[in-house]
């Protein structure tokens, strides 16, 4: 038997682990990994109450379970939930395990990336804006900005390279061609995948955007980027990496746990994190995703143009906002983006 005839076996046997085990093979966490296994389980637990397996589940089956968490976890779990069925699903069937992803239809009454979750810690913008005070490190300042006023993964952030970055002709070292014309602006690629090779560097983290995108930076977030790129050490990788470490690993490229490991340490200082707590109580960098959604949302009245600075949209309306980047983007960005400095 040949080894791909072996992993089919496994697929078809038991989908749960063979998924777990690829997503480790990917470089997941084993705290993602626990994470993922906990929801597969809990769901099929609960398919096995009702007579059926996960491959016999459909669309309906996955909206009751849904339906069910609701009133014992939050709004916020709720749709990390969801969203960790939809991978494995949409995983299984790329991988020919399963027909379809049942769940691709329940997404799309679930808005996870955009949602307001009550239960969440609710900060206001003058108590963001303490914060950031607080922080003095180049490095830091330049990150936590950077992920409050663009709304940036914690991988993307990392995945940025210097050519991603057009600020003044002082600051600027050969912007990438996509942002021409384009200046005070960072440009957000869809291909950096996590264990693959872009710009000549293998990278730990993926873009998880449906297009690329680029954002707008207000002279806050261009002075923070400035200061930093004054003192930044030579990076170790040739594609010049925007974030780097300063610390024991000098000059190599800031990865997510890197900038996780920054937000947490900051948030603890403030109070805004505790061991064990939930992403209802803990400000992380998804955290600040949800930040610069709500805040920004409320501020502009504009969902469109929210998620298309997200990344979150598909390809015709992100197509319109591309195309109108210059006049309508950038105009309701600084018209609304909240001052933090």
């Amino acid at each position: 038997m040949s080894s791909d005839a072996g992993r089919a076996d496994g697929a078809d046997s038991d989908p749960v682990d063979y998924f777990l085990e690829d997503i480790t093979y990917q470089g997941k966490s084993q705290r993602t990994r626990d994470a993922y296994e906990r929801v597969l389980s809990e769901f099929e637990a609960y398919l096995d109450g009702r007579g059926l397996g996960l491959a016999e589940a459909n669309h309906r089956d996955c909206m009751a379970w849904i339906h069910r968490l609701r009133g014992d976890v939050g709004e916020s779990t709720v749709a990390t939930y969801a969203s960790y069925l939809h991978r494995f699903y949409a995983y299984m069937t790329e991988v020919g395990t399963f027909e379809d992803n049942p769940m691709a239809l329940v997404m799309e009454e679930i808005d996870e990336s955009i949602a307001t979750d009550p239960q969440r810690r609710d900060l206001s913008v003058p108590a963001m804006r303490s914060f950031v005070g607080e922080i003095g490190h180049p490095l830091d300042r330049a990150v936590v900005l950077t992920l409050l006023k663009t709304g940036l993964r914690a991988g993307e952030l990392c995945n940025l390279d210097l050519r991603d970055v057009h600020l003044d002709a002082e600051t600027s070292v050969g912007p990438r061609a996509n942002l021409d014309g384009k200046p005070r602006s960072l440009y957000v690629p869809a291909e950096p995948t996590q264990g693959s090779e872009y710009n000549g560097e293998v990278r730990t983290a993926s873009n998880k955007r449906k297009r690329a995108t680029t954002v707008p930076v207000d002279e806050e977030l261009e002075r923070a980027l400035g200061r930093w790129l004054a003192v930044r050490p030579d990076p170790r990788s040739g594609a010049d990496p925007l974030f780097v470490s300063t610390s024991g690993e000098w000059g190599k490229r800031l990865t997510p746990d890197m900038v996780h490991h920054l937000v947490e340490t900051r948030a603890r200082e403030q109070g805004w994190y505790t061991e064990g707590g939930g992403p209802e109580e803990n400000v992380t960098p998804h955290y600040f995703r949800h930040f610069f959604t709500t805040h920004l949302r409320d501020r502009t009245g504009d969902r469109g143009i929210v998620k298309y600075l997200r990344g979150d949209v598909a390809t015709d309306v992100i197509d319109t906002y591309t195309h109108d980047w210059g006049d309508r983007v950038r105009r309701v960005y600084e018209a609304n983006i909240y001052s933090l400095c």
